[in-house]
């Protein structure tokens, strides 16, 4: 259908208005029609000249019908995600998958490798080097939790360290886990302290990775995941004064190509991995490639390489660390000697190291020590000697130090066995290979391979793949993504309100002391990092207590916002007076206790107008749609100037503990507790806007929605609303569809559910049908967990006992879908408003399944987009990594995290779901997408746990679908034409058109501009806070506008944050962190008339600028967690970035 003729601009707006009613408004149809009969939202002139007239009181459209985000119009910066001139890898992990077998044959002792075999003389000319590293892998919650674990057992094991550590100068001990070191620090004196300097200092003790956590890499965002590395490289720098420089990961479950990168921005020159796919691991030890630099897939020049060490064996415990044979190994684990309380399940004990037995043993090893080393290139060997909470009492620091040195000590004086082994660090390791590379630190030995890539998705044995945890407690997955968006807000609110107030002399009034909550929420995000916590993968109590912290982080940073909001929207800066018993605006929304969804608060509205503050914390202006309960369906929202704003009114229905699921026991449908007006307004780029709020009965102020309610057959009671029309339809609908000016999104009539989407000014609809259904586990033994997916099959349709009850709500600002099932309630979200908003559908499931057993629930997307077996998925919200599904190994095998988003793509359309909780995906059909939104399982899955999923809550799942098209204009390019070349000379069989993007055998993609900004808006909602005043009119308040410049579209303030007082770390000092990314993007898909103004600068930017009101005092480029400083700090504040980059400026701002 040709859009509908649209009326002239008035005088002053860039671009078009939206279609005046009827026509192409939002409105609802029977699908089967040609729009003949269209039955539009706007029931009387009147409405549609009342929202057209507001539409032009809006200050601008945020539109530019002259730039569109085509390859035309960045030319220079599209050619980054056409691929660069670097070299390829040598191990590119996609081809990897392509090529092995994963045929799980038995090797032998080493059951899931092969039998190793040497020449007695093969160390003759070059003795081997060998570094045993004492290490105790202490988990910040998982069986107990994080302060549980203290006292009972990290206390002791630091504590007996520094004990230990000064017996013998020959002795070493590796540490990462900062959360548990720097609460020990407070608990210990400064003698002790003092010895812990002098162990760091003479190069005994290494603290590895130095990050709060250890976390898990598949379920954190990248701002997480920096946040707790900056805090865990702070603390260190502050209390003992080191830089850490290897990292060690021995237990996260798959590893991602995020973290090398971090790494080496942080200044790290090395690093350790260990759980990888036991395919892999065999494949890589049989070619000597468990040692590499490890470089992104997007690097022109290498410069993002690290090297990497990846252990060859099944576990980092001792017997599976000195070499290939567990039970031989395990005779070396000197804790399990007998007597003591852990055995050898190979029955066969360690035996104490005497003059008598010590050249036998010591034999015994070395014949373990040599066959691990053939695995690698160098004579340099790494045993890590160590478990999970190891060396926590006395006696086990004497067993494998006295008897490891008695072997030591044999070996080395034996010139004949060609053999130097000593206690090291993981650096001591390190440098020793480096020296025999004759190499510094960070550059790439000779003769290694370059790789790139990820190691998901992990399987330790047989079919047990670790998929499961991708979804595992959604429910604390989504609130992890809540706490990380207001500690992020509160950070950069908190920073400004900061140097405003210090700038106007008024910081003596401002609340300093809301650091130390900052300081309490990143310490508590970065908990719930831990590769235990974020993956769903403790006991109960432990989720609980995580849980907990989470709620309480997440109420002081909406504390911390509004009072730097407060401050920074006030006329009168002087008025300034902090109250914390009586805080100047109320938060948006609350939460009862831990395990509860939030419950939005209502704003009474009285005779005096009721002012509202909005905080949008991105970047980029936005205009959005601001929803806000109210008391009374008669009222008018106005500017801060006292223009009318378009709003629309709707009902609310139930309440977020009160929702129709629960409902159904009771016989009747919920009605509305109270009315719901929906603001549009512009918010400025990391601003506040003043809203007003007036009671009104004048009927047309505020835009009404209408509602029509489908009951299937099913005999409900419905209570009405006399605000909001609802139409009772007690039959099944036909198809019926919404449409805005960009999109028709089409409906089933009995499910309710999305069936197709057709862009504005195409013929063609895209299939696009969602449907829900459910994997069972296995009747086997082997069963799923937390941890494992072990589906007994393929997925069913999920078949609840009743027909849904729909219900189609439509206004002139949004309409809406929302189905009513047994297990879910989803709503399918449709925007009319020009820019990001309103390109893509708003997707929520509100999911309940804690009558199921053993049950995953699922939602699918099918499409006819011809995909094949390739689709994407992010690492981590940074980054794009192409996936295929493998035939050849179990369905289970084919999920992938989905912290962000996931995308399938032909020659002509893409479509991106995106999400704001990590879940896992996959595609097991070419057109198909699909996530699983929850799973309960009522046994453990044998990895240690000793539980099931039994605690499952109600769980909001939150997601954005957007369909794009692929601009012709970008053929030219030779973007795809070769693809299939490139592709089989990569051993990829002839793949069609949804093969990942394949530049210099570099598998690469990138999301558009308009999917990027789209993900923000979804992960950081604008903020409402109502001054709390209801009585007496509030001081004159004005709109606060941050940026003096409009941002390039393609750059993200990640973050803002103010560093810690050197004397009080409760306080602020005068400097800040500003961490900058520059996005990489593909131009190649269609955005023309987008209705969202974006411009791109090559990368460059003018920070000096950048600040309305406020002087850059210093701009010091640092690394990434600033440990150190890049370059002198320069008088100029222009700045640039290439693309894909993380950078990190000390700044001070006033």
């Amino acid at each position: 259908m040709p859009p509908a003729p649209r009326p002239a601009p008035a005088p002053g707006l860039s671009s078009a208005p939206p279609p005046l009613c009827p026509g192409a408004g939002l409105s609802l149809r029977p699908s089967g029609m040609k729009l003949k009969k269209q039955v539009t939202v706007c029931g009387a002139a009147i409405f549609c000249v009342a929202v057209f007239s507001l539409y032009l009181m809006l200050d601008r459209v945020q539109h530019d019908p002259t730039r569109h985000q085509s390859g035309g119009n960045f030319p220079r910066d599209c050619q980054f995600a056409l691929g660069g001139k670097g070299q390829s890898p040598d191990l590119q992990m996609l081809a990897v998958y392509s090529l092995l077998p994963f045929d799980n044959q038995d090797g032998g002792v080493w059951k899931q490798g092969f039998d190793i075999t040497y020449e007695p003389n093969e160390w003759d000319a070059e003795p081997l080097q060998v570094f045993v590293v004492p290490h105790s892998h202490n988990d910040p919650g998982w069986i107990k939790t994080f302060d549980k674990y203290y006292y009972d057992q990290t206390q002791h094991i630091l504590n007996s360290m520094v004990l230990k550590m000064q017996e013998d100068p020959r002795r070493r001990f590796i540490w990462s886990e900062i959360s548990f070191f720097s609460k020990w620090w407070d608990n210990i004196s400064a003698q002790k302290r003092a010895a812990v300097r002098r162990l760091v200092g003479n190069g005994q003790l290494e603290m590895v990775t130095g990050g709060w956590v250890m976390p898990d890499e598949a379920n954190s965002h990248y701002f997480a995941m920096i946040d707790q590395l900056i805090e865990g490289h702070q603390w260190l720098e502050k209390n003992i004064g080191v830089t850490p420089r290897s990292g060690w990961a021995v237990d996260p479950f798959g590893h991602s190509s995020t973290m090398p990168y971090l790494l080496k921005r942080s200044n790290l020159t090395g690093m350790l991995i260990q759980r990888v796919h036991y395919a892999i691991k065999k494949h890589f030890a049989a070619t000597q490639n468990l040692e590499f630099m490890w470089r992104q897939t997007w690097d022109p020049d290498a410069s993002t390489d690290i090297f990497c060490h990846m252990m060859p064996f099944y576990s980092y415990d001792v017997p599976h660390t000195c070499g290939p044979d567990p039970k031989i190994c395990c005779q070396f684990d000197f804790k399990r000697l007998p007597g003591g309380r852990i055995n050898c399940p190979w029955k066969v004990p360690p035996r104490a190291i005497t003059d008598a037995n010590v050249a036998e043993r010591a034999q015994l090893l070395l014949d373990q020590y040599r066959k691990k080393s053939k695995l690698y290139r160098s004579k340099v060997l790494l045993v890590p000697l160590g478990d999970d909470f190891r060396y926590d009492k006395p006696q086990e620091w004497d067993a494998q130090f006295l008897n490891y040195q008695r072997i030591f000590d044999f070996l080395n004086s034996r010139p004949n066995l060609h053999v130097q082994a000593q206690f090291g660090t993981l650096s001591d390791y390190f440098d020793a290979l480096y020296k025999k590379m004759g190499i510094v630190p960070g550059m790439k030995p000779p003769g290694f391979p370059v790789l790139s890539g990820d190691f998901f998705s992990y399987a330790d044995r047989e079919d047990h793949y670790w998929t499961g945890y991708y979804t595992s407690r959604p429910f604390y997955k989504s609130l992890d993504r809540v706490l990380e968006a207001h500690l992020r807000g509160a950070e950069i609110l908190y920073s400004l309100a900061l140097a405003h107030a210090r700038r106007a002399g008024a910081d003596g009034r401002y609340p300093l002391s809301d650091y130390s909550l900052l300081s309490n929420a990143r310490h508590n995000l970065g908990l719930f990092q831990h590769h235990d916590a974020i993956t769903g993968t403790a006991k109960e109590a432990v989720a609980v207590d995580y849980g907990v912290r989470l709620l309480h982080s997440l109420t002081n940073l909406k504390r911390v916002i509004i009072n730097a909001a407060h401050y920074l929207v006030l006329g009168d800066k002087d008025a300034y007076r902090h109250d914390p018993a009586a805080p100047f605006l109320s938060t948006d929304d609350t939460r009862p206790s831990q395990d509860s969804l939030p419950e939005r608060t209502v704003v009474k509205l009285d005779t005096l107008p009721r002012f509202l503050v909005v905080f949008n914390p991105l970047e980029q202006e936005r205009l959005s749609i601001v929803p806000v309960l109210v008391d009374s369906p008669h009222v008018r929202v106005l500017s801060e100037e006292g223009q009318p704003l378009p709003s629309q009114l709707s009902a609310h229905w139930g309440s977020a503990t009160d929702v129709v699921p629960d409902v159904y026991q009771r016989g009747w449908l919920r009605s509305p507790c109270c009315p719901q007006v929906s603001v549009l307004a512009r918010l400025p780029a990391l601003g506040l806007r003043v809203l007003q709020l007036h009671k009104s009965f004048n009927g047309h102020a505020t835009l009404k929605s209408s509602v029509r309610l489908y009951l299937h057959g099913r005999d409900l009671p419905v209570r009405k609303q006399e605000a909001v029309p609802v139409h009772v339809f007690p039959a099944t609908a036909d198809d019926f569809c919404l449409e805005n000016q960009h999109l028709q999104a089409c409906f089933s009539g009995h499910s309710g559910l999305l069936q197709s989407i057709r862009r504005a000014g195409e013929e063609r609809e895209q299939r696009v049908s969602s449907e829900f259904l459910v994997y069972g586990t296995r009747t086997s033994k082997d069963k799923s967990g937390a941890y494992l997916f072990l589906p007994d099959g393929e997925a069913k349709p999920y078949a609840p006992k009743d027909p849904p009850v729909v219900r189609v709500t439509e206004g002139p600002l949004f309409s809406e879908v929302t189905s009513y099932y047994q297990h879910v309630q989803t709503m399918v979200r449709l925007y009319n408003v020009p820019g990001v908003e309103g390109l893509s559908l708003d997707v929520s499931c509100l999911v309940d399944i804690r009558d199921h057993i053993n049950k995953e629930l699922a939602l699918r997307f099918s499409t006819d987009i011809e995909s094949d077996d390739a689709f994407f998925t992010d690492l981590n919200g940074f980054q794009i990594q192409p996936r295929r599904y493998q035939r050849k190994l179990p369905l289970q095998a084919n999920f992938y995290p989905m912290p962000a988003m996931a995308y399938i793509q032909d020659m002509q359309s893409r479509l991106t779901l995106h999400t704001a909780q990590a879940l896992g995906v996959s595609s097991l059909g070419s057109g198909q997408l699909e996530v699983i939104l929850d799973r309960r399982l009522m046994q453990d899955d044998n990895r240690g746990l000793g539980q099931g999923l039994k605690d499952n809550k109600r769980t909001c799942n939150r997601f954005r679908l957007l369909l794009e098209r692929r601009a012709t204009a970008n053929k030219s390019s030779g973007f795809f034409s070769k693809l299939a070349s490139m592709f089989k000379a990569f051993g990829f069989p002839g793949s069609r058109t949804g093969s990942p993007e394949v530049q210099d055998g570099r598998p690469i993609s990138f999301p558009s501009l308009l999917s990027h900004i789209t993900s923000m808006h979804l992960n950081a909602e604008a903020l409402v806070m109502a001054v709390a005043q209801e009585k007496m009119a509030p001081p004159a308040l004005r709109s606060f506008m941050p940026l003096s410049t409009t941002l390039p579209c393609d750059f993200h303030i990640l973050n803002l944050r103010m560093l810690q007082a050197e004397q009080d770390d409760s306080l602020p000092s005068a400097e800040a962190a500003l961490i900058l990314h520059r996005k990489g993007f593909d131009c190649s898909l269609e955005a023309k008339n987008l209705g969202f103004n974006c411009t791109t600068s090559q990368g460059k930017l003018a920070l000096g600028s950048l600040f309305q009101g406020l002087e850059l005092g210093s701009l010091q480029p640092t690394s990434l967690t600033l440990m150190y400083p890049l370059g002198t700090a320069s008088n100029s504040t222009n700045i640039r970035l290439d693309p894909m980059e993380i950078a990190t400026f000390r700044i001070r701002l006033g």
